[in-house]
Order: C-alpha cells, then sequence, then structure tokens
C-alpha cells in the first residue's frame, strides 16, 4: 500500500487516488486499513516508493507467521516487489540481524526510520539465517509460501496489459491460490469479480448498475474504433459485442469515457457480465491495441524460450508517425539482455521478430502489406529500463499504487529514454546488434 500524492485541482479540490483516499482523508477510520498491513502508518505515507517498498518486505519477513494474505492494487506492483526481494535479499537478512534498516534508507524521514525499527523488535539472528538459507536456492519457484507459510491467498487485478504478470506471480507463489480482483477506476467502482479464483483470461466482471449510470459505446475491433457516438445503456448491450465504458458518476463525472473497451460475455440475473479486452485507441492514426501487442508478446515470449531459453519482464511499442513510411517500434526488457551480444542469438531473435510482426492483428498487417508501415523495429532494452519509467510517472504526480506500465507508448521522452537504453536493435528487414 502506499498513499501516494495529493495534489490540488484549479478549483480548489484534493485529487488522488481512490486507494490512497482512506489514508488523507479526515472521515476514513485509517486504523481499520492499517490492521490488514504488518507495515506501519509511516511507511505506507512515505514519499519513495523503492524506499517504501523495501520497508514493506522487511516488516513483512519480521512478521512472515501472522501474514495470511499478500496484496497489491495490481499485479505489476506485486512484480516490482518480488524482483526487488531477488535483487535486495541479502541485505533484507542483514537488516533482520542487525535489527534495523540499513543505511541504503537513510535519505527517507527518520520518522519512517524509527516506525520499521520498533516492528523489528530487535536483532533477529535466527529469522535471518532462516530467510538466507531459503534466498540462497536456484529455484525461486514456490517460495512466497517458504518465506511466508501461512499465506492463504495472493489478490491483485491482473486482467489486461497485466497478464503477463500472473504467470510471473504464478510462479513465485507456487501451490498459494492467487485471486482476481475487482473492477475499479478512480472515477467510480465499475464491476465486480464473482469468482475470484478464475485464471485472468477467464475472468468476468458483473457490472453494479447502482455505482454510477453506465452507457457503452458499440467498438469495432477490426476497424479499432468506436461504432459511431450513439450509447446503449445496461439493458441495450448484447451478448459478444464489445464497447467503451461511458459513465455519469454521483460526484460530478457526466458522460464520461473511461477509455477501456470490454466485451460482454453473459449476464448475471439483469447486470452485464464483461471482460477487459484492452484500452481504447486515443486517436484514428492509432493501428493497433494493447491487446494486440499483448498477445503477439505472448507468442514472442514462448519463441524466446524455446529457442534462447529467455523471458521478457516487460514491453511497450511507439508508433512513430513522424517517419514516412510510419514505423512500429517495439521495446522488451529481459533478465539478461547481453545473452543478444552473440551473433547467433541475434539471428534467433531475428526469427523471433518475424513472428511477432505477424501477430499486430488485422489493420497493422494491412497496412504493412500496402507498404503504409515499414518494417518493425525491436530494441532489446538494459535490466530496469522500465523501471525509470515509473519513476518519471511519479514524479509527473502519478500514484505509485494505482501505477500501470504503459503499453502504448506516446511520450517521446520515454522513447528516447527506451532508445538510450537499447542494448540490441533487430529489424523485421535486417539486423545491427
Amino acid at each position: 500500500m502506499y498513499a501516494g500524492n495529493v495534489t490540488d485541482t484549479r478549483g480548489g479540490y484534493k485529487a488522488m487516488a481512490a486507494s490512497a483516499f482512506p489514508f488523507h482523508s479526515n472521515k476514513s477510520n485509517v486504523s481499520h486499513f492499517l490492521s490488514m498491513s504488518v507495515s506501519p502508518k509511516e511507511v505506507i505515507l512515505g514519499s519513495d516508493v523503492e524506499q517504501q517498498m523495501y520497508c514493506h518486505l522487511l516488516c513483512g519477513l519480521r512478521h512472515s507467521n501472522p501474514v495470511d494474505g499478500i496484496g497489491a492494487p495490481y499485479a505489476t506492483g506485486l512484480v516490482r516487489a518480488i524482483r526487488l526481494l531477488e535483487s535486495k535479499w541479502e541485505q533484507l537478512c542483514q537488516d533482520l540481524e542487525c535489527g534495523c534498516p540499513s543505511l541504503g534508507i537513510s535519505d527517507v524521514s527518520l520518522s519512517m526510520i524509527n516506525s520499521v525499527t520498533e516492528v523489528l523488535c530487535g536483532p533477529q539472528p535466527e529469522l535471518a539465517n532462516r530467510f538466507r538459507s531459503i534466498c540462497k536456492e536456484d529455484n525461486w519457484g514456490g517460495i512466497l509460501c517458504k518465506l511466508w507459510p501461512n499465506v492463504r491467498y495472493i489478490k491483485c487485478v491482473s486482467t489486461g496489459s497485466m497478464e503477463q504478470c500472473y504467470l510471473q506471480i504464478k510462479y513465485y507463489a507456487g501451490e498459494i491460490p492467487v485471486l482476481g480482483g475487482d473492477y475499479f477506476a478512480s472515477e467510480c467502482c465499475v464491476a465486480i469479480n464473482l469468482d475470484i479464483l478464475r485464471p485472468p483470461e477467464l475472468t468476468r466482471y458483473t457490472i453494479l448498475p447502482t455505482a454510477a449510470y453506465f452507457e457503452f459505446i458499440p467498438f469495432d475491433n477490426d476497424k479499432m474504433s468506436v461504432s459511431g457516438e450513439e450509447t446503449v445503456d445496461v439493458s441495450g448491450v448484447e451478448v459478444g459485442k464489445m464497447y467503451e465504458v461511458v459513465v455519469t458518476t454521483y460526484r460530478g463525472l457526466y458522460r464520461y469515457r473511461l477509455g477501456d473497451i470490454v466485451e460482454v460475455v453473459g449476464f448475471y440475473g439483469s447486470s452485464p457480465q464483461v471482460s477487459f479486452v484492452t484500452r481504447a485507441p486515443k486517436n484514428s492514426g492509432e493501428i493497433l491495441t494493447e491487446g494486440n501487442l499483448i498477445s503477439a508478446m505472448k507468442s514472442f515470449d514462448q519463441v524466446l524460450k524455446n529457442e534462447a531459453i529467455l523471458e521478457t519482464t516487460e514491453f511497450a511499442c511507439f508508433l512513430d508517425l513522424e517517419l514516412d513510411p510510419r514505423q512500429l517500434k517495439v521495446y522488451v526488457e529481459v533478465r539478461d539482455p547481453s545473452i543478444f551480444l552473440r551473433q547467433e542469438l541475434v539471428l534467433v531473435l531475428k526469427r523471433c521478430c518475424s513472428s511477432l510482426e505477424d501477430g499486430f492483428g488485422v489493420m497493422y498487417n494491412l497496412m504493412r502489406a500496402r507498404g503504409e508501415v515499414g518494417p518493425m523495429l525491436l530494441y532489446i532494452v538494459k535490466p530496469g529500463s522500465f523501471a525509470k519509467i515509473l519513476e518519471m510517472a511519479i514524479e509527473n504526480g502519478a500514484p505509485a499504487s494505482q501505477y500501470k506500465p504503459p503499453r502504448i507508448i506516446r511520450s517521446r521522452n520515454i522513447v528516447d529514454l527506451m532508445e538510450v537504453s537499447a542494448v540490441v536493435t533487430v529489424c523485421s528487414g535486417s539486423f545491427d546488434g
């Protein structure tokens, strides 16, 4: 949990992530939320996400036995925490052994350091040695149930752009069930997940018709655009069709387009049940959706595993409209990019590149065949490159708890960051190592 930043709107209202509201509202019972966390309030209210995450892990390890659930708003946040655990477990064990946070977090507030020290309750050498023996193993499959033996579930939203994270979490979770979350937006609650045991690809959300007034704009997936501006309400949607969600809320939003594309998969009583498909295109010039990219990356990842025994950890794309013809650039982060410095593996990457491009959907392939889109460029970037996007987002006011890495990049600053971080660049027509 991260309380996040609070900003003031031009009208003088407070703006924050929905998940941060309980910690900043005078009317909320904060103790209820704190009772669900082993971390003190000072960690949740901190201002440095990585240090907060480190302290969450440290407090969680100290009180590993009472922990019965692990949760995060989104799967991406949970994966980031696991990666931090992978890279910092020795330091975490050392901090447990000495009973206080290391000098590595000396730049955060004194109140956070003192509160975490209080949670640690002095040196814990036996606990530190137990965790060392677990973490030094080469195979981290199922490690979460070894570190937290009484955990009954892991819960987070893993649909849409975070489907890839689900498999990663399942690997680390072992036998612990990974539960799905509900469909919330900062604007309002949209729908609930009545069967949280379903994997993300089978998850269906039941619209809550009393949470807001919902309208739906028909969406044509082949043309990648809405079919006019006429809307239907919850009683007018049809099973098998896609729609963009529009809400009118009790707090004053009027016919606000959430930018989410959903498919109606059934009804629960009279309430539509929907599956999340993708984010809506921002403009008519876009030729593939997040859904197209995610689907193509699944195949790419599998080929990469088979050919180079390597998996992707993050990915995104950018359509460069300034080039003639336009060109799609795909950025992929892997655990060990240095492997591609070997020429034979660059050739493997080139073969993977072709399979990736084939999976980008009808619109992309049609324009590619016409020559309206040039050969795709694939960049393998250094580990940690996507973490820098998170830092940029938080610096610009994005709440850490609500952050989801962009799959479709629209910022030149992010593109520049990715290209500077590139280790290998492959074109679907030629390659350059």
